[in-house]
């Protein structure tokens, strides 16, 4: 009996034990693994893997259904115009702005926007546990009404518990209303939203790391200072960063033009990208990505301007290199930090935010001197490795250029044991060298195109110079060449101003067609051209018209095809029969 009763004893006592550390066990299991701690966020954080993935409809209907009904100037991003009576207060708005700031003042802060998503976005459930965000909003001289704009379609548009606070970081302005007026409106109106005054211009990336310095949310959310958020933007943004802190996220960023406030979609979706000149430019979306239209892609680069990170992970990469100054680079920069140091980066396509793209810069750069060159070799020193070289080719004078103190972030790369860039080439960027090859193919032909029916008049660029509108004038043969009759047919399959970053541009579709000059941006299209020399055609487009001229009006235009018409041959200077023949397999196809 009491061998009986001993054993129950011990049976009970190891039943009990047993129930404790299970129970302890399952405690200390949930909370590191809970999702705030999961998004490592805390330091308890001990692995990627999601365990609480319940997932919710985070659209607020009550606030669509109330946008919908609105009415009013620019009321659901549709363009809006000023009237007769407004053109001096339009004049003297713009000039300081490079927008129409007067019709910004009609429109009303809070107003609607398009829901422009792709429709399998309306139907799509993130995570129930998210983290929260401060937006980080930098500012020089910004127009009042597109500033406040911007700060009340972010409180209007985001989960309230979420939305931690804004920063609108204010690179010093000058206008009245960015001080007291500016602090004392926030104060009455906008309790999440306060302002950050920096006592000297320091530059926009400068100002971004100032407003990170200060923020408390778990995720820096950086905009620009004119932008509008689109429905349901937040959640696409931060699922991803909640399932592994190490993920940067960027909104696909529409267009808000810049005269009639109309908001329209840039397109839908392309992977962000450079060439060896550090222009930005964007890769196609690769197969699998076109498969799940309302899913994250990954992408190279970031345009830059709108994009989200945990803040963990912002600061371990050391946030920007505090080396850069005023603008620049920066977007590489971290782009290359983020991809060769363990994270990966994404754009969201059910995040959009509108951006209005200014007409030009109105106020003048703090920074003196090559400041951006500068910026691009501090960022080719450090992390682009033998690929430098190709920049350099393209920008011999950054050889010369004295990149300052470098130490900081090449301990920075030591420490963080990050990847080489052939790595990030040959894996992220794979596709890169093929559109844009670092040692590039040269040129189908070059110099002047002279006309066969009127043999004294050659293409121009500066026939119509404020317009930008190509013309045909008198053929200029002086020393040197006059450059407005100098072009290039280039690898890229465009024609372009010599020594210019502009290209030939047919955007109308219509039987006659004029010519204009655009930035190039080597994506075919209205800057696709061919050079027949068999027929001495020079055909625009994948459904080509033929480039023609009205010697009598020195008009220059593309319209149908025609074998009869003398106008529409041309004489190219000089050509390479031997590129020209192998013309499917050179450049972008």
């Amino acid at each position: 009996m009491k061998r009986n009763l001993k054993t129950l004893l011990k049976f009970c006592l190891l039943s009990a034990i047993t129930v404790v550390f299970t129970v302890l066990i399952f405690r200390i299991f949930e909370s590191s693994n809970h999702p705030q701690n999961l998004q490592g966020f805390h330091k308890k954080r001990s692995n990627n893997v999601v365990v609480y993935n319940e997932k919710i409809d985070w659209h607020d209907y009550e606030a669509i259904k109330k946008d919908l009904s609105r009415t009013g100037v620019g009321e659901h991003g549709k363009p809006a115009y000023l009237t007769s009576d407004d053109h001096d207060i339009y004049d003297q708005l713009f000039k300081v702005n490079g927008f129409n700031a007067a019709l910004s003042d009609k429109i009303a802060v809070d107003r609607s926007v398009p829901d422009i998503r792709h429709k399998a976005c309306h139907n799509k459930k993130y995570l129930k546990d998210l983290p929260t965000v401060s937006v980080i909003v930098p500012f020089h001289n910004e127009h009042w009404t597109t500033l406040l704009r911007t700060a009340t379609s972010v409180i209007n548009r985001s989960p309230p518990h979420l939305l931690k606070e804004i920063i609108l970081v204010d690179d010093c302005s000058t206008k009245e209303f960015s001080r007291k007026p500016l602090d004392d409106y926030l104060k009455a109106n906008m309790t999440k939203v306060k302002a950050l005054h920096l006592p000297e211009r320091s530059g926009l990336i400068r100002a971004r790391l100032a407003g990170a310095r200060i923020a408390t949310g778990d995720v820096l959310i950086f905009l620009d200072s004119h932008t509008e958020c689109n429905v349901n933007w937040l959640p696409p943004l931060l699922e991803p960063i909640a399932q592994d802190y190490k993920v940067c996220v960027c909104p696909f960023i529409d267009v808000i033009q810049y005269e009639t406030f109309e908001y329209r979609a840039q397109d839908e979706g392309a992977r962000g990208a450079f060439d060896w000149e550090f222009y930005y430019k964007r890769l196609p979306l690769l197969p699998e990505d076109l498969k799940h239209p309302a899913e994250p892609f990954k992408s190279p680069v970031m345009a830059g301007g709108l994009f989200a990170i945990s803040s963990r992970f912002f600061w371990e990469l050391g946030g920007y290199d505090e080396g850069l100054d005023i603008w620049g680079g920066e977007q590489y920069e971290l782009s290359f930090k983020i991809w060769q140091c363990g994270g990966q980066m994404y754009d969201a396509p059910c995040s959009r935010v509108g951006h209005i793209y200014r007409k030009y810069a109105p106020f003048p750069n703090p920074g003196k001197g090559d400041f951006v060159g500068r910026n691009y070799k501090r960022v080719a020193e450090v992390w682009m490795d033998e690929y430098a070289q190709y920049l350099y080719m393209r920008r011999p004078h950054y050889r010369a250029i004295d990149p300052g103190d470098l130490t900081k972030q090449k301990e920075l790369r030591q420490r963080l044991q990050c990847k080489p860039f052939k790595w990030f080439i040959e894996t992220i960027a794979f596709d890169l060298p093929l559109k844009y090859p670092p040692i590039e193919p040269g040129d189908f032909g070059v110099g002047e195109i002279r006309n066969l029916a009127a043999p004294d008049l050659c293409v121009d660029s500066g026939f119509r110079e404020r317009d930008q509108v190509v013309g045909v004038a008198r053929c200029s043969r002086s020393s040197g060449k006059r450059a407005e009759q100098n072009f290039t047919l280039t690898w890229h399959k465009d024609i372009r101003v010599k020594g210019k970053t502009l290209c030939f541009d047919v955007s109308d579709p219509n039987d006659k067609a004029d010519v204009t000059l655009y930035p190039c941006h080597g994506q075919k299209g209205n800057q696709y051209w061919k050079y027949d020399v068999e027929k001495q055609w020079f055909l625009h487009g994948g459904n080509p018209r033929c480039l023609d001229c009205d010697p009598g009006r020195n008009a220059l235009y593309v319209t149908t095809c025609d074998d009869s018409s003398k106008t529409q041959k041309w004489r190219f200077e000089s050509v390479n029969l031997t590129m020209l023949a192998d013309w499917d397999n050179i450049g972008i196809q």
